[in-house]
């Protein structure tokens, strides 16, 4: 990790760098943060030599070597003061609270309208909303593109930001075309690196966020930053961590919930974590005690499905998406922790 004197590095001294990275094999990759550049070397950066003339010049001020698998996401790296911006919270700072349907229906647009105007009235500062849905069932709903008109119709509506899931190169040119606002990446998709690497070549060098969730299957820690790493190492840090419940499922509940990995998650690497505790139990009336749950755990916020009628909605909405009165609660319940947890009392 090459750490400059300076917050940006000029055209000629970035050429000076990768041309002495360069001669011992290696790369340097720029990292577009909210106040500075952080240049990465992708590649062995043991070698003392190369080390030595990167320090040798005046505008370096060090080179740090991170002996991790994960040189950016790693929390001793020069990413650690990076802070995730969405929705106009800066995650870490205050709990931060992104919810809407599970599924946008193309058929009765209305209901996603009212949902996201209901979300932002319980304390919500992000809309989520499934444009594109990943089926086990082929004869399932997959989804419809005509739902992103819906979810940018309320998003200029009620001025939230969205996050929105993608699944190959289609999706995710035209949820960038959009102007969506956060990309998510599903369980299923968690570990599908081809993905990982076209959405973090998309975004690179933009403020567009990416919501990462938890694989599927009983991923182990180190594996989920490493999906993390893919995409931060290709030009953008603004990653967020979402653990969402694993196979092999709990008696009782959808999966598996993984909150508890939180802490493990914060002592290892710098990202926020936004937990999804619906699909972590995948019933409504489990979903107010798995958020708390998160929230004492550590976790910067949560990714909660919510429909003004969830009867009425698609996808795994009548099952396990609350209403707008509970989110209320759940989000006026999870600030209290908060406060309880950071000493934040009176």
């Amino acid at each position: 990790m090459i750490i400059p004197n300076v917050n940006k590095l000029s055209d000629e001294q970035l050429k000076e760098v990768s041309d002495i990275v360069g001669g011992f094999g290696c790369r340097v990759q720029v990292i577009t943060g909210q106040e500075r550049c952080i240049y990465a070397i992708i590649g062995d950066e043991r070698n003392d030599d190369m080390v030595t003339k990167l320090e040798g010049l005046t505008y370096i001020n060090r080179v740090d070597r991170i002996q991790s698998p994960h040189k950016l996401m790693d929390v001793r790296s020069s990413l650690a003061t990076h802070k995730v911006k969405i929705g106009g919270v800066t995650l870490g700072t205050e709990p931060f609270f992104c919810a809407g349907p599970c599924t946008i229906d193309p058929k009765n647009p209305q209901l996603t309208i009212e949902t996201a105007h209901a979300v932002k009235e319980a304390g919500a500062h992000a809309l989520r909303g499934g444009v594109w849905k990943p089926r086990t069932n082929p004869y399932s709903y997959q989804g419809d593109a005509k739902a992103l008109l819906i979810l940018m119709e309320a998003s200029r509506a009620t001025g939230l930001p969205v996050d929105t899931e993608v699944m190959d190169e289609e999706h995710l040119q035209l949820a960038l075309e959009a102007g969506v606002d956060c990309l998510q990446i599903g369980a299923r998709n968690a570990l599908n690196y081809a993905l990982l690497r076209q959405v973090g070549h998309a975004i690179a060098g933009s403020g567009v966020c990416v919501l990462l969730k938890r694989s599927i299957h009983m991923g182990a820690v180190q594996e989920f930053i490493s999906a993390a790493e893919y995409i931060v190492q290709l030009g953008n840090p603004n990653v967020i961590l979402c653990p969402r419940g694993t196979q092999p499922a709990l008696d009782g509940y959808r999966n598996h919930p993984d909150e508890s990995i939180v802490p493990l998650l914060k002592e290892r690497t710098w990202a926020p974590v936004v937990v999804d505790p619906c699909h972590s139990v995948g019933k409504a009336a489990y979903v107010p005690a798995a958020s708390l749950a998160a929230m004492a755990y550590g976790a910067d916020g949560l990714c909660i499905e919510c429909n003004v009628s969830p009867g009425k909605g698609i996808g795994d909405d009548p099952k396990q998406a609350v209403t707008p009165d509970v989110l209320k609660t759940i989000i006026q319940q999870a600030r209290a922790l908060w406060k309880i947890r950071n000493g934040r009392m009176g």
